[in-house]
């Protein structure tokens, strides 16, 4: 059609949206319109804006790469990684959920660990964790055979992708539930960290007057067959910052008990003090096992 007046621009352009022949697709481009639009008006945005907003969306682009995503970040940063993950899990976001954010640095080909084992693959200064954990169904029925791969960051706030002087994988391994639904090992104790600063995201959070942090967690994606891919953390209640975390992440749901014990280890001698344990469910839900797309390589 010709345009005649700005709001034409929004008939034309959703008119177009609406001959999209897959159902699904048409439904996302149609409401994407409107709502993009709505926004423009709503804000009165400006051409220089405009061209400042096109230009932010082609830089986080070119600041992802194999080992760091910023979209991923931004999307964290916004609350939109948070609110898709709670509205297609816990019954619509209705129930609570084991599930949570994949965040930026999952990698595929974790190495596979037996039940005991530990992930600390290099010198990683820290105290001692044992963590022990059972993988259930919504009834609380164990689940055996599950995969369970585990990842967190080092006592220095670092990821081993970030860091040169952690071992590849290093605080990274795959186990498998037992026939009780349970797996176990060791690791060093957490702590929270900020997220990468350097890029769009840090100038938003500057902007804003936003600390950085994520409080102190553990990762945990869960595949099953039969199962929805469960993609969960489990949040330090005794850092600082959980009740501010940078990415919206933090659920009731998510928040474990990392005790902190002061006593000598009980079947492990030479385990120093103070050492840590978390002993935490995952509710895994019916559905289809698909893995998520790995953010870093």
């Amino acid at each position: 059609m010709i345009i005649e007046r700005q709001q034409d621009v929004t008939v034309a352009a959703a008119s177009v949206m609406e001959r999209t022949s897959d159902p699904r697709l048409r439904e996302i481009m149609v409401s994407l319109v409107k709502h993009l639009h709505g926004f423009v008006r709503d804000v009165g945005l400006t051409e220089a804006e405009f061209r400042d907003a096109a230009a932010i969306l082609a830089e986080l682009g070119k600041l992802s790469t194999d080992t760091h995503n910023e979209v991923i970040l931004m999307a964290g940063s916004l609350g939109v990684s948070s609110l898709v993950c709670l509205l297609n899990n816990g019954d619509q976001g209705n129930t609570e959920t084991s599930q949570s954010l994949l965040g930026p640095f999952w990698r595929l080909h974790s190495p596979k660990v037996d039940n005991g084992g530990s992930i600390v693959r290099s010198e990683t200064p820290g105290a001692p964790l044992f963590v022990t954990a059972r993988v259930v169904d919504q009834a609380g029925n164990p689940l055996p055979g599950a995969e369970v791969d585990i990842w967190h960051a080092s006592p220095v706030g670092l990821y081993e992708n970030q860091d040169p002087e952690q071992a590849d994988m290093n605080l990274r391994g795959k186990f498998t539930t037992d026939a009780d639904g349970r797996f176990w090992f060791r690791s060093v104790m957490m702590i929270g960290y900020p997220i990468p600063t350097d890029g769009v995201v840090g100038r938003l959070l500057k902007l804003q007057d936003r600390h950085p942090y994520r409080p102190a967690h553990l990762h945990a994606l869960i595949f099953k067959p039969g199962f929805k891919v469960l993609v969960s953390q489990v949040y330090d209640p005794a850092d600082p910052h959980i009740d501010s975390d940078v990415q919206f992440g933090v659920t009731r749901a998510l928040i474990g008990n990392f005790v902190r014990h002061e006593e000598p280890h009980p079947t492990d001698a030479d385990v120093g003090r103070p050492w840590y344990s978390l002993d935490y469910v995952y509710r895994m839900e019916e559905g289809d096992a698909v893995l998520p797309r790995p953010p870093i390589k």
